[in-house]
């Protein structure tokens, strides 16, 4: 057992023998019996419409049954959250757990990996209780494979927490996006990334990852952005044939590559390669979009972040910049939903804070994509992302009873996935009103 998960497991018997915990995460597994689930109204996202009334019949973590009335069995709890909508658990398909709001290049270097590692186990709680039952952890910036401890604390009931898929380390060239080239190199600052500068080290350090437990890998594949007269321009870190290598030996434990990639060249080499997803996906040519289109490869946009970066530069021309791309995406999304890419939601959280990422949904509808494709982004494309379609992401029977509650209409009004009042997952209760 490594020294992370070490760490986990003391907290949460710590926390647990204190009282700490909440009741829903110490009675995980220890109730049995149905619940049936009723409110005003229920999201079908398959069909991109609500159900009026809705319900949700569970028996222990799985659904049996959802539409407009279901069967009540005898001595079934009925839970009445009235003039609600009753909707999948929310998916975030791009998320930092051992980030927090602040210095993103002070805090990996002045914080030690177990206190990164408690307070990962916080913001996985804070995600959770906002109704995201599932979520991508894409790097732990320099943390290495702690992320593995923390999923696998959440799945053995120990803290409450999304169903995980982990990246440990993302992996980058010697002086790329995450390594610390502003420091005095006498000072030998660790880079927040695993170096692999060619193909065979690529496979080297994919191979150790997933001795460590990774479920995917995470690669950066540009570099530092500029926009100059509207102009936006990335250097590329790896090549088409590099991130094949990636992809391929990734292929043949039967996992995948997604990559921070925010404009061309290197998201077409991504394309190309034939990578899960391109995350950011800034600047994306036609021919990149159409091999996207062809192998269904979706766009994660990440609006989030960089809105709140434009808001929070401390340096007027950091601000600026971020300004700058912040609108060139939002310009460009446009261009790339006309072309008929998928997509799928995730809003880098972490240096922002976390379990308020429900504004990445709210900022797609805000940059022209209709609430039901947001929504059906989120939840269908962002099941079959994390490897959980037929799974999570919607109401049906067989499917695990990862259920929220959010008041109003959220086809008419995408911000009410931004309070959340009932949190399920595997069918235990973690917030209701």
């Amino acid at each position: 057992m490594n020294h992370a998960r070490w760490i986990v497991l003391a907290t949460t018997a710590l926390l647990a023998a204190n009282g700490s915990l909440t009741a829903a995460g110490q009675s995980a597994g220890a109730d049995h019996h149905a619940t049936v689930l009723h409110a005003a109204r229920m999201l079908d996202i398959s069909a991109g419409k609500i159900v009026s009334p809705g319900e949700v019949l569970i028996q222990d973590e799985h659904i049996v049954a959802a539409g407009s009335s279901v069967d009540h069995p005898v001595n079934a709890q009925v839970i009445d959250l009235g003039d609600a909508t009753l909707m999948p658990g929310l998916i975030d398909a791009h998320v930092h757990l051992f980030l927090h709001p602040g210095a993103e290049d002070l805090q990996t270097v002045e914080e030690s990996v177990p206190q990164r590692t408690i307070l990962a186990t916080l913001a996985a709680k804070d995600d959770l209780m906002a109704g995201f039952t599932a979520e991508r952890d894409m790097g732990t910036e320099g943390a290495g494979s702690a992320d593995s401890a923390v999923r696998d604390a959440i799945n053995a009931g120990l803290i409450p927490g999304p169903r995980l898929r982990i990246s440990g380390n993302a992996i980058d060239i010697l002086g790329g996006h995450e390594d610390a080239n502003n420091y005095n190199p006498a000072q030998h600052v660790l880079s927040n990334a695993t170096y692999a500068n060619n193909s065979a080290e690529i496979v080297e350090a994919i191979r150790q990852q997933f001795k460590e437990g990774s479920d995917f890998v995470k690669m950066y594949e540009t570099g530092e952005e500029t926009i100059d007269n509207g102009v936006f321009s990335t250097p590329y870190q790896y090549t088409e044939a590099q991130l094949k290598a990636a992809v391929e030996e990734a292929a043949r434990v039967g996992k995948k590559v997604a990559v921070h990639a925010m404009g061309e060249p290197g998201t077409l080499y991504a394309a190309q390669a034939g990578v899960a997803s391109i995350d950011h996906a800034a600047q994306l040519s036609p021919e990149t979009m159409r091999i996207m289109r062809e192998k269904q490869i979706p766009a994660v946009p990440t609006f989030t972040i960089s809105e709140y970066f434009a808001d929070h530069r401390p340096d007027p021309a950091a601000a600026k910049l971020e300004r700058a791309i912040f609108d060139y995406h939002a310009a460009e999304f446009k261009k790339q939903m006309a072309a008929g890419i998928p997509f799928a939601v995730g809003s880098d959280v972490g240096p922002f804070p976390h379990g308020t990422q429900a504004r990445e949904l709210v900022l797609m509808v805000k940059f022209g994509m209709p609430a039901a494709q947001v929504l059906q982004a989120d939840l269908l494309n962002g099941a079959k992302l994390l490897g959980w379609d037929g799974r999570i992401g919607e109401l049906k029977s067989g499917y695990y009873a990862d259920v929220i509650a959010v008041p109003g209409n959220p086809l008419e009004d995408i911000s009410v996935t931004q309070r959340v009042s009932f949190v399920m997952k595997g069918g235990v209760i973690y917030k209701r009103p």
